[in-house]
């Protein structure tokens, strides 16, 4: 729990830190160079580790194939939809409705040995989440003049936002399952972003020009690379061997929670009273979270860890 808890911190410098990049730099650019970059790290850091789950044959590659696709398809959501609905909002949309969609494919996917039953008081703790989440995205923020952030541009921002919250629910659910077949966590996070690499590597040829225009911005692109993307989901991957994937997910809650309040200190969007409620309720609903037990498998040894 604490090695997650310490990724959603890092990654919650994302937003201020991509809002940092020049104009012309797009949010596809800049999802795409982190997330390949960073995912290529992770697997020419581990090649034996990545190798062993390459060759895990179909049974492996089912929930692979899956996995590397929300690899894809998360930055390129996540970083425009902070682009289009501003930092806070793209950041809470993001990360609040991946513990719903991280619920649904446990229950939905999990086999029946393997399942967990739903606490009540994770539900509650979700619920605040999600709640806290919504009262941010319904009152917006008021950003910086300048900003490409518009009224017309947030709905299309939410929607978004919302992909990048399943892609993201979608690879961390495969690499649990990928750990629960006997993969080492740093196996499993270093195959799934190794192909996703891969397959982002065309987006960040296509856009990713403008990324060296000045030490600034390599300096930006570097720091997205190596601390939000390559050190913190060694530790996300090191939390998922003993957190199921509908947890891991609410408590990274505290992402959008700090994201806000650096877009708030840093880069001077404002919110009124109700999104500063909606702020507390995410942190209160995180907080029961990490301090809720896990239910155990409804049968025994159902879970490799």
């Amino acid at each position: 729990m604490i090695a997650i808890v310490l990724a959603a911190l890092l990654w919650g410098t994302t937003g201020t830190v991509a809002s940092s990049l020049p104009a012309d730099v797009s949010p596809l650019a800049t999802g795409a160079a982190t997330m390949c970059v960073g995912g290529l790290l992770l697997s020419l850091t581990a090649p034996r580790l990545t190798r062993a789950v390459l060759r895990g044959g179909a049974r492996v590659w089912c929930w692979l194939v899956p996995g590397a696709l929300g690899v894809v398809v998360y930055p390129l959501a996540f970083y425009s939809s902070m682009s289009l609905a501003g930092v806070a909002v793209g950041n809470v949309v993001s990360l609040g409705t991946a513990p719903v969609f991280a619920a649904l494919l446990e229950r939905l996917l999990d086999p029946p040995g393997r399942r967990r039953p739903l606490e009540a008081r994770w539900v509650v703790s979700a619920a605040l989440a999600v709640v806290g989440v919504g009262l941010l995205a319904a009152t917006g923020q008021h950003v910086p003049a300048g900003a490409a952030t518009t009224p017309a541009s947030a709905p299309l921002g939410i929607a978004l936002g919302v992909l990048a919250g399943l892609a993201y629910a979608t690879y961390t659910y495969t690499a649990g399952r990928l750990i629960a077949e006997g993969h080492p966590s740093r196996g499993a996070m270093s195959a799934q972003f190794g192909l996703g690499a891969v397959l982002l590597l065309p987006v960040l040829l296509a856009t990713g020009a403008p990324l060296l225009q000045s030490g600034a911005s390599v300096g930006a692109a570097i720091y997205l690379a190596l601390g939000p993307m390559f050190v913190a989901y060694l530790l996300f991957g090191r939390g998922l061997r003993t957190v199921a994937s509908s947890r891991a997910t609410t408590v990274t809650l505290l992402e959008p929670f700090v994201a806000t309040l650096l877009a708030v200190l840093v880069v001077g969007e404002r919110l009124g009273p109700l999104g500063w409620l909606g702020l507390a309720v995410v942190l209160a609903g995180v907080v029961s979270v990490v301090l809720t037990r896990p239910a155990r498998p409804s049968r025994p040894g159902a879970l490799a860890t």
